[in-house]
Parts: C-alpha cells; structure tokens; sequence
C-alpha cells in the first residue's frame, strides 16, 4: 500500500483527490494537511511513502515547503499537484527536490500513474515539463537567470498579478497584508528593472509566466 500526505488548502480538491485515488486498491491518503504547518507535524510523527503537495498553501508556499521536507527527509519522495502551469514552477521544483509534477488539469488521467511512479523511486514529468527543461537548459543565460534571481514568494505575486488580479486580492489569497504584497511588487520592480505593473505583465506575457488557468480569488 502507498500511504500518502495529501497537502492542499482547498477541502473540495482534497475530497475530489481522495475519490480518484478510491478508484485503485493500492494506493491512499492515510493524512490531509492544509498548510505546511500541518504537513510537517504529520511526517514527524507518521510514516508516509510519498507528499502530494500543492505549491499555493496559505502559510508559506508550497516551493518553500517541499525545500523543508527535503532538508528534513532527504529521501522522501514529494509530488507537486498545482494549478500553475509548468514554465512557472516546474524547473524550480524539480531544482528543489522534487520527483515530480503534475497540474491539476492532469490528475484525473495521470494521478495515479505519477504517484506508484514516484513512489517507486522513479521521476514523473509530463512531456510539456521536459520539454520546458531542455529550453531552460539551451537558454541558461536569459529568462531562467532572471527568474532565478525571484524569491518564491516574488515570483507567485508576479504570476497572480499576470492573472489580472488586484494587490489585495492578492493579499487575501495569499493572507497577507496589503502593505506586504506591495512591497513584493516593489521588489518585483526593482529585481527585473522596471517601473510599472504594465511592464511586469509585459514581460511575463511573453515569457509565458502565467497559470495559463482560470484563478479565482474571492
């Protein structure tokens, strides 16, 4: 049996993961989590053999939270299950740690094939992430070096402010003030040398940083 830590903020996600992985005998969530917090209180008192983790958590993101677990269990495997498309994230997580991801517009055909693959000691990237990976490979020196330079919570108020939303919506998506999530966007500004926020979307338009879903923030 693959006892999984399923970490996602969303009840209705959790519920609607848990029904696709009832579908199959060897495979459950033996623990939910809805924030890092939770997750690691979990895995230092639980056994698990792989996290199913989001990167849009409340406390800290998920990003940040995959860097915890694997400084803390080095050889556990961790699945990223995200809304966010793959050239956003998906060479950073794979950087991180991580051994593997998925969107969320995949896991009804792909969930299970990920988690046993994952769970086996195996990588799990879909072709559209491998493909990503190569061109980060063959362009080193442009986009992949600026976003580097973006912390992880920079770089998550750049994609949501792409998606059109507003700072404070942002900020209660993400929980947090006002205030900070302007100074993000002021970091934003400075680390990539521009001086509005038609400049920023600009240029994550052309370089394809965007959910490429439907968010909605309420």
């Amino acid at each position: 049996m693959i006892r999984i830590l399923l970490v996602d903020d969303h009840d209705l996600v959790r519920e609607g993961l848990i029904q696709i992985i009832k579908m199959t005998t060897d495979v459950a969530v033996t623990a939910e989590a809805a924030d890092g917090q939770s997750a690691m209180a979990w895995l230092r008192k639980q056994q698990f053999d792989i996290v199913l983790l989001d990167l849009a958590l409340p406390d800290q993101s998920g990003l940040h939270w995959l860097k915890v677990i694997k400084d803390e269990q080095s050889t556990m495997p961790v699945l990223i299950l995200t809304m966010y498309g793959e050239q956003q994230y998906a060479v950073r997580c794979m950087r991180a740690g991580a051994a593997g991801y998925l969107t969320k517009r995949h896991a009804s055909s792909e969930l299970l094939t990920a988690i046993r693959r994952v769970a086996s000691g195996q990588k799990y990237i879909t072709s559209t992430v491998g493909a990503e990976l190569a061109t980060v490979l063959e362009r080193h020196a442009s986009t992949s070096v600026a976003l580097d330079i973006l912390s992880d919570r920079e770089l998550e108020v750049l994609i949501l402010l792409t998606d059109g939303h507003s700072v404070s919506d942002i900020a209660e998506h993400l929980m947090l003030s006002i205030k900070t999530v302007s100074t993000y966007r002021t970091r934003l500004l400075q680390k990539l040398h521009m001086t509005s926020n038609a400049e920023l979307i600009r240029y994550a338009l052309i370089e394809g940083i965007t959910t490429q879903l439907p968010v909605k923030i309420a």
